[in-house]
């Protein structure tokens, strides 16, 4: 991994154990965020997000399997690690079927937490660079993410972040549906009303970059998401 100071949320509401972990991945150079309950760990996701979340199951306010849901809903890519006391394989597998990247039962050794925990940042950081230099062909266009370009021709189109996000999904699901939700969810944080018509504002303008070529279009599936039809 390079030089980046990850961001660790960390929820656990035995407070002698949360501090005994919060300073030895301190130590270990990770800026952790500690909460003691499910409720104010979402709170803090939402405030400023994490690179991974680890999270113990039984919590008061809300436990870490609502609490998982909850950020899973607000970023559907965030690595998920479940620290438990909870040794019962039912609800290990509850855990994993909920997207955890990791579970480990409590007592545990903090340093083999460690390596769990740098073997999931570093996947996810192999998963994110190779997605950035994925590009596309759409028809007449070549679509660049990391460089925000869209060309068609000798027309170079710069696009917004927003702008490249959203076609960068698209492209992702290209001749499939795009769940409004699952994109509002990614690009703007929630699926409010008012993100909704924000979104549609950036499908117009996309729009109007690809009615260069009439093989590709924006089909809205009404009341369920978006469709790029391209060959």
């Amino acid at each position: 991994m390079d030089n980046k100071k990850y961001k660790i949320l960390l929820c656990e509401d035995d407070q002698n154990l949360g501090m005994v972990l919060k300073n030895y991945l301190e130590l270990n150079d990770y800026d952790v965020v500690l909460e003691r309950d499910g409720r104010l760990g979402l709170a803090a996701f939402q405030r400023e997000s994490a690179d991974i979340c680890l999270l113990d199951v039984m919590m008061p306010h809300m436990d870490g399997f609502t609490l998982a849901e909850e950020i899973r809903d607000i970023n559907p890519e965030v690595p998920l690690f479940f620290l438990s006391a909870k040794t019962m394989k039912e609800d290990i597998i509850q855990g994993y079927k909920l997207g955890a990247d990791d579970y480990i039962t409590k007592p545990f050794d903090s340093e083999v937490l460690l390596l769990k925990i740098k073997a999931i940042l570093k996947r996810n950081e192999d998963v994110n660079k190779e997605n950035e230099h994925v590009e596309f062909d759409l028809s007449g266009f070549h679509f660049n993410p990391r460089l925000r370009q869209l060309v068609h021709g000798d027309e170079v189109y710069t696009l917004s972040p927003k702008e490249n996000e959203l076609l960068k999904m698209l492209a992702e699901h290209k001749n499939d549906l795009l769940p409004r939700e699952k994109a509002l969810k990614k690009i703007w944080g929630s699926d409010t009303y008012f993100n909704g018509r924000s979104m549609d504002v950036y499908i117009a303008k996309l729009r109007k970059y690809l009615k260069e070529d009439d093989k590709i279009e924006i089909v809205n599936i009404h009341g369920n998401g978006f469709r790029l039809v391209a060959p």
